[in-house]
């Protein structure tokens, strides 16, 4: 085989809060813990079991880390690539380590928050719509990104309104 490949990609929610450290060079890596979780039926007794792995992950990428320092907390639900990265170090009592991570590499990497806007707090979309009187749609520009009290708000003008003239066929 002429090549290889080094890819992770994982879904899982986050284990505790992200954690930022600046290395002697001036870098910084930010870090945290995801947890994956598989889910089947035992064919034998037809109980739910839950397998989770828990897999650390460091990005060296700025601004990956400044988006997960901001915006991940404990429990958020994100998409990840990376590659792992097998390094070794000497403990407190002088023992030999090793720990293997998935990296998000300076130019390569990707983190998508998963998580609803709000968050999965609690926080009601429909009633942030309703206020304000039309600003709760600002800096939305997808269809989909747009809350239902948006939608009637649009589709509730006059017909003539809605149409564009301009159209060349």
């Amino acid at each position: 085989m002429a090549g290889s490949i080094n890819k992770v990609i994982l879904i899982g929610n986050l284990g505790r809060d992200p954690e930022a450290r600046t290395m002697p060079s001036g870098d910084r890596v930010v870090s945290f813990s995801v947890a994956t979780t598989e889910s089947w039926r035992d064919k034998n007794t037809g109980e739910r079991k839950d397998r989770t792995e828990w897999h650390n992950v460091s990005i060296f990428n700025d601004n990956l880390g400044k988006i997960a320092e901001q915006y991940c907390r404990k429990g958020s639900k994100v998409y990840l690539e990376g590659q792992l990265q097998t390094r070794e170090y000497t403990d407190k009592e002088g023992n030999q380590r090793k720990a293997t991570e998935v990296v998000l590499q300076r130019f390569r990497g990707e983190l998508t928050l998963l998580d609803s806007k709000s968050g999965g707090r609690g926080e009601n979309d429909y009633e942030a719509a309703g206020s304000n009187e039309g600003s709760a749609a600002f800096g939305r520009s997808s269809p989909m990104e747009r809350t239902p009290l948006d939608r009637h708000e649009q589709s509730s003008g006059k017909l003539s309104e809605q149409l564009d003239d301009d159209i060349p066929f």
